[in-house]
């Protein structure tokens, strides 16, 4: 008997919510692995659309999740909200399986600023530093039904400039 998956073909409609996702996403779940146990650890970041449209986050070095990236770079971010109103579980999430890497902190400032300017009493903190959270792949929950896997292609907005 051949088994069916809930998983739909990934078209455009698909891509543009997870590129509005990405886009609009001013926080997310970052999920990483404790150097130290080996398990899972997940924390709440500040997150915003680089100009090449892949998430950046500002994280300090003393927080814990710096040291896991750092031991680490492999990681996944969840971006995306319930509404007001209804069943949590029908609202659109993505979750991103990136690779964290550094990102100009200087040349990026007034970007991230424009995106995140509550960010501007501890932007230029210097244990501040500035990661680029480089997906390599997603899988778009776009609600009951809507199931998609994304390839790192698939989560580039068309209208991003290429990454240099």
């Amino acid at each position: 008997m051949a088994q069916t998956t809930p998983i739909r073909p990934t078209d455009d409609d698909a891509r543009a919510l997870a590129r509005a996702l990405i886009d609009t996403a001013r926080f997310g779940a970052l999920g990483v692995t404790d150097p130290a146990t080996g398990s899972p650890m997940v924390t709440r970041i500040a997150v915003v659309p680089g100009p090449d449209g892949v998430p950046l986050t500002l994280i300090s070095q003393l927080s814990t999740h710096t040291t896991a990236l750092a031991a680490s770079p492999a990681c996944s971010l969840l971006l995306g909200e319930p509404g007001a109103k209804g069943d949590p579980l029908t609202h659109p999430r993505l979750t991103l399986q990136c690779i964290a890497g550094p990102a100009d902190k200087a040349a990026l400032r007034a970007h991230y600023l424009h995106h995140y300017p509550k960010a501007q009493l501890y932007y230029d903190f210097k244990d501040f530093q500035l990661v680029r959270l480089a997906p390599t792949h997603g899988f778009l929950n776009g609600g009951f039904g809507k199931a998609f896997h994304l390839t790192a292609s698939d989560l580039t907005s068309a209208s991003s400039p290429p990454r240099p």
